[in-house]
């Protein structure tokens, strides 16, 4: 019970980074420090998708469900609505170029709109 616990805590995790990459620069409108922390967060969600690698919190989340006696990831809420969000089944390296555009895409519109509002 506890490994899934921890398995199911660790893809809520991922699901929260991914979010913070798209966007985590909407934190720079209330802390101007948020760029520190989200920049090379967004960096290494490019770097991943760019890369064709797998983030390092996929096969812990693997490692805590195969210590749960977990085989796959029929279940829960978590795993029937979470997991096809963060693990789609046709992920190629060409959807994966693509989702480094989205995230470069929106974080640069994010960032400009940012900056207008702090030259205001």
């Amino acid at each position: 019970m506890i490994f899934r616990l921890a398995a199911d805590l660790v893809l809520l995790l991922h699901l929260a980074f991914i979010v913070f990459v798209l966007t985590g620069g909407l934190l720079a409108l209330r802390w101007r420090w948020a760029p520190l922390l989200h920049l090379p967060a967004a960096a290494w969600g490019v770097f991943i998708e760019l890369s064709g690698r797998i983030c390092p919190l996929t096969p812990l989340e693997n490692l805590l469900r195969a210590q749960a006696g977990q085989a796959g990831y029929a279940g829960g809420f978590i795993e029937h609505y979470l997991l096809r969000l963060i693990y789609p089944d046709d992920m190629t390296q060409g959807v994966q170029a693509v989702l480094a555009g989205v995230v470069l895409g929106v974080n640069a519109g994010v960032y400009a709109w940012v900056w207008r509002r702090r030259s205001r």
